[in-house]
């Protein structure tokens, strides 16, 4: 019974604020076509209409950018009706979407809410931090926009998370941030490093984040996180769900933890398809849904060349004492700067001393939720 999940760009990397560390912004400077415009309705329906007629078990489309909300509150309504109209199969559908929270009003919540979207709103902790990098076209900061967003979301009680980029910033205020978000009650949270451009030697950007800031960062979170855990205060943090579900003999629904790329059928807004939300270029294009399908798109030799290179260049990794729960980490940082072969993670320092630092405990939790008993 085949699943599928789906990575999808209804605006292409078309966005109405100018994020200074904008990882897509960068891949759309790195391809032949800077911009695939807005998706039509035409490839929307192709696309639902062979993801349903392959997916007869579980389907899951999320909607990224740029900034999906772009493409109008339209366009999302006509997904809703396209799903329902092509479920021949009667597939679980699950729809998800990462914004930033500009275009959020009361129509867009309700629809959040009655559709069941689970919602990524992107917010990098208080006004200061956040309004550093994320600004608005005319360079004024987004902060308060992203806040009434996140209380439109908790009064149509949409399910959200907060995403957090982690800059060198970030990464030093990071008790500040938790203690923020957890006064405010934004309880479920996702912190993602901040990545170079392609090709640049990284530790360079005002916005970067180097091995020994990470290191800083994993391990005061981590603090604070367990801390909390101990006092009967559940805070989801993603990365370390992730490592708990391994600890206890669970895969790792995040690709960053789980030792090997997999295919995303990331979905550009003309319909080219790409193996990954870090690798929509042109090299690495697997086809397009107007003449593909599923599931020869993420079966193909371009896809089956993506993921053997992803592969390479971790010996290294496989005799090191922390493999077993770090796996190499995620392959876009272990790009080296002059292309070929993936090599040792940039943050390779930050999570031995993570590691060596926060393992016991970890380990500690684990067995405590193995024995049943409730911590949350």
């Amino acid at each position: 019974m085949p699943s599928l999940s789906l990575l999808i760009k209804p605006a292409s990397g078309n966005c109405n604020i100018r994020c200074r560390y904008c990882f897509y912004r960068d891949e759309q400077q790195n391809r032949d076509t800077y911009s695939y415009g807005m998706m039509s309705e035409e490839t929307l329906e192709t696309l639902i209409q062979k993801a349903l007629r392959y997916a007869d078990r579980e389907c899951s489309f999320g909607f990224q950018g740029g900034e999906p909300t772009v493409r109008g509150l339209e366009f999302f309504k006509k997904v809703v009706e396209l799903q329902k109209k092509y479920n021949i199969h009667h597939t679980r559908i699950s729809n998800a979407i990462q914004t930033n929270g500009i275009a959020i009003d009361e129509e867009w919540a309700r629809f959040f809410a009655e559709n069941h979207f689970l919602v990524g709103l992107s917010l990098d902790g208080n006004k200061e931090l956040h309004d550093r990098y994320r600004l608005d076209p005319s360079g004024k900061g987004t902060y308060s926009k992203v806040l009434k967003a996140a209380q439109l979301f908790t009064a149509h009680k949409v399910d959200f998370n907060v995403l957090t980029v982690v800059t060198g910033q970030t990464a030093a205020a990071i008790t500040r941030i938790y203690s923020f978000y957890r006064r405010s009650g934004f309880l479920y949270q996702q912190y993602i490093p901040c990545l170079d451009p392609l090709g640049e030697e990284r530790g360079g950007n005002p916005y970067a984040l180097t091995p020994d800031k990470y290191a800083q960062f994993l391990k005061t979170l981590f603090d604070l996180w367990y801390r909390d855990l101990q006092a009967g205060k559940f805070i989801y943090i993603r990365y370390f769900e992730n490592l708990l579900g391994m600890l206890l003999g669970g895969r790792p629904e995040s690709c960053g933890v789980s030792g090997q790329c997999i295919i995303q059928n990331v979905v550009e807004a003309d319909g080219s398809v790409y193996p990954c939300d870090f690798y929509c270029l042109d090299e690495w294009k697997l086809g397009d849904i107007q003449t593909g399908d599923f599931p020869g798109l993420f079966t193909s030799d371009k896809a089956a060349e993506f993921l053997a290179v992803a592969g390479r260049g971790m010996e290294t990794c496989r005799t090191c004492p922390w493999y077993g729960i770090c796996r190499g980490g995620c392959r876009r940082d272990r790009e080296p700067i002059a292309g070929g072969v993936p090599s040792l993670n940039y943050f390779c320092p930050a999570y031995q001393e993570f590691f060596s630092y926060a393992m016991p405990r970890l380990q500690e939790v684990a067995g405590e939720i193995a024995r049943g008993r409730r911590y949350f």
